[in-house]
């Protein structure tokens, strides 16, 4: 599968090429039509089709989903867009994290853009960033 896009940068996925017109498919309706091949430009080696395809689901839960490894790091993710912000203290005492699990989960979502350092009653701690919110509300819309 290859990916094209047209004059205003739009991206699709190619599923069938004929000679003068070939269908696609938008990746984030799913909805497929044909574009004259003359406006569209045949992209090579510029983005994977899969990772095209990935935009069927908005950027805040393709974030989440990167990063949350297993249950227990999205459950992290959710109590936090829940309940925060929450210190440090808070959630070594309240989850079943060892300091040093609970730490790098912290790192690699601070690092993802999905929690901000707070402070929480004059200790260091952390809050769900509005990216997080919206992809945990939208993940939840989905059931």
């Amino acid at each position: 599968m290859r990916t094209v896009h047209d004059a205003s940068g739009d991206r699709y996925l190619l599923v069938k090429r004929s000679g003068e017109s070939s269908r696609v498919r938008d990746p984030r309706t799913g909805d497929e039509q044909y574009l004259p091949n003359a406006e569209l430009t045949f992209d090579d080696n510029d983005e994977a089709p899969l990772s095209v395809a990935a935009m069927a689901v908005s950027e805040p839960v393709r974030r989440v989903v990167s990063a949350a490894h297993d249950d227990r790091s999205l459950g992290l993710l959710v109590e936090l867009a829940d309940r925060g912000p929450l210190s440090v203290v808070e959630l070594l005492d309240a989850y079943d994290l060892c300091e040093s699990d609970l730490q790098g989960l912290l790192a690699e979502f601070r690092a993802a853009g999905l929690l901000a350092e707070a402070t929480v009653h004059g200790e260091r701690g952390y809050d769900a960033t509005d990216v997080t919110r919206r992809a945990v509300a939208s993940l939840r819309e989905s059931e």
